[in-house]
């Protein structure tokens, strides 16, 4: 597919309206009624998207999510390319919310899935031992950090990153005897109901019977600093050291109200909170803070690991080892598949004592190896580094020109840039308020030219952007230059 076609997908006058309700199909035209023939297709072969939209909304929950900001039916997919139902070319920078590491049907991975297909092997086996969890195990275990590369324990989980935390925080309390969680504002680790006590989205769970003792702690956010002092130079204390000075003392007052915990939590990079990234010196000293308390730390690389920051695991950057690290996404070449790492001293819960059907897909595990070797062999966290480096600097470039872009931040292939009220008065720190209803102008009008990005952060007004570790420079030039246009359209009165 090249990156001309992809261009010729741009909406012109007769493109997607980028004001169009949801309910609206990707050509502005009515969704129709389900009985109206839509859904069968037409003469040219192609599937009518309209038909199949209005199907998804009456027989589908009012929790889906990307649908109602997506409205499209994709049809077939390539590298970064999507094609939809209606015959329209994206370039996708959501990537399953950073699953596709190697972008839509990489060679490597059908070659995986095929040739266990083709070989007979059993697809479901629970947690029996099969030659492909012995080579999926030996390739993550040879791309783990630090010496959890030689000595860590592996436990499958049910396929999801959520119940891989659950696991994790299962697992420490478990060991430690304790009950109470540290976790951190902006933090996001899942929709069940562990993992979503340490998330610090209030929105999705403020109508929700609280689980557990969670304490949660002030994370480094340099715009919207929870100090109020941003990060700053000289003698000054930024806020990423008075987050450790805080926690530090917290923990150490008798009288601060917090027990003694069974793990912290916390992630690298922020994703779903707005692509935040940690300073490294911060996670050094958050390594510090707890191994001398014996306090496990456990890294949610969910959505961080297999290259994407520009490491192969987000952690890296750092230096540091955690306790445990929870994976997903990534590691199963598109397919359901999530397993934790851990110490081999805290290997100390009964059998059984976190289990699920799923947690032995073979050809997740199959297109998992597949891909950890693939990143490793062609070096794409590095160049995941270099494509992130240009990307963000053009992007700082670009925010320059445009008051509505109060942020550009990011790490590798994982970067943001916070939508902001430009007509609003800045605060001390110079940031302006979030502008929700602008930023989700930015996605339509992104879409409406042939870009697929999501929102996420505080109020849903960062532009996030997950582009495949495989983008070439053509469709990262493209990816900025449609997401420039879409700015400007989006921050443009409305006719």
């Amino acid at each position: 597919m090249t990156i001309s076609a992809i261009s010729s997908g741009s909406a012109g006058p007769s493109g997607p309206s980028a004001h169009a309700d949801p309910t609206t199909s990707p050509t502005g035209g009515p969704t129709g009624d389900p009985a109206d023939g839509h859904g069968v297709p037409n003469a040219d072969g192609r599937v009518r998207a309209e038909g199949i939209l209005a199907r998804q909304r009456r027989r589908e929950s009012s929790a889906r999510t990307y649908a109602r900001n997506l409205p499209i039916v994709p049809v077939h997919a390539e590298g970064m390319t999507v094609i939809g139902a209606d015959g329209r070319r994206y370039l996708d920078c959501l990537s399953g919310a950073g699953t596709l590491a190697l972008g839509h049907n990489h060679p490597v991975v059908h070659e995986a899935i095929r040739g266990l297909l083709h070989s007979g092997a059993p697809l479901h086996v629970l947690d029996l031992a099969t030659p492909e969890k012995d080579a999926f195990t030996a390739e993550l275990l040879s791309c783990l950090p630090g010496d959890l590369a030689t000595s860590a324990k592996l436990h499958f989980c049910g396929p999801s990153g959520a119940d891989a935390v659950e696991a994790a925080l299962k697992l420490t309390q478990t060991v430690t005897g304790h009950e109470t969680l540290l976790a951190f504002t902006g933090g996001y680790h899942g929709m069940t109901a562990g993992a979503l006590a340490v998330t610090g989205n209030v929105t999705i769970k403020e109508r929700l019977r609280p689980v557990g003792t969670v304490v949660r702690l002030p994370y480094p956010y340099p715009y919207r600093c929870p100090f109020g002092v941003g990060a700053t130079d000289g003698d000054c204390p930024d806020g990423a050291r008075l987050s450790t000075q805080y926690i530090e003392r917290l923990l150490d007052d008798p009288c601060g109200g917090v027990t003694q915990p069974a793990a912290m939590i916390v992630e690298a990079v922020q994703g779903e909170g707005g692509v935040v990234p940690a300073p490294d010196d911060w996670l050094r000293a958050i390594r510090r803070i707890t191994a001398e308390r014996g306090i496990p730390l456990i890294l949610d690389e969910v959505q961080t690991g297999v290259g994407r920051t520009g490491a192969f695991w987000a952690v890296e950057h750092s230096g540091i080892t955690p306790d445990v690290i929870v994976m997903s996404k990534a590691i199963g070449g598109g397919l359901p598949l999530a397993v934790i790492a851990y110490r081999e001293e805290l290997d100390g819960w009964a059998p059984g004592a976190h289990t699920g059907t799923f947690r032995g897909n073979q050809l997740a595990m199959a297109a998992g190896a597949a891909t950890l070797r693939f990143v490793h062999s062609e070096a794409l966290d590095l160049r995941a580094a270099e494509v992130g480096a240009r990307m963000l600097a053009d992007l700082r470039t670009i925010a320059a020109g445009r008051p509505c872009v109060g942020d550009v931040r990011g790490l590798g292939l994982m970067i943001g840039l916070e939508v902001v009220d430009p007509d609003a008065g800045p605060d001390a720190l110079g940031a302006r308020p979030a502008d929700p209803h602008l930023a989700a102008r930015v996605r339509a009008e992104c879409l409406a030219r042939g870009l697929i990005v999501e929102l996420g952060g505080r109020h849903d007004a960062v532009v996030r952007l997950l582009p495949p570790l495989t983008i070439t420079d053509a469709e990262a030039d493209r990816v900025l230059a449609i997401l420039a246009d879409a700015l400007t359209a989006a921050a443009s009165p409305p006719r």
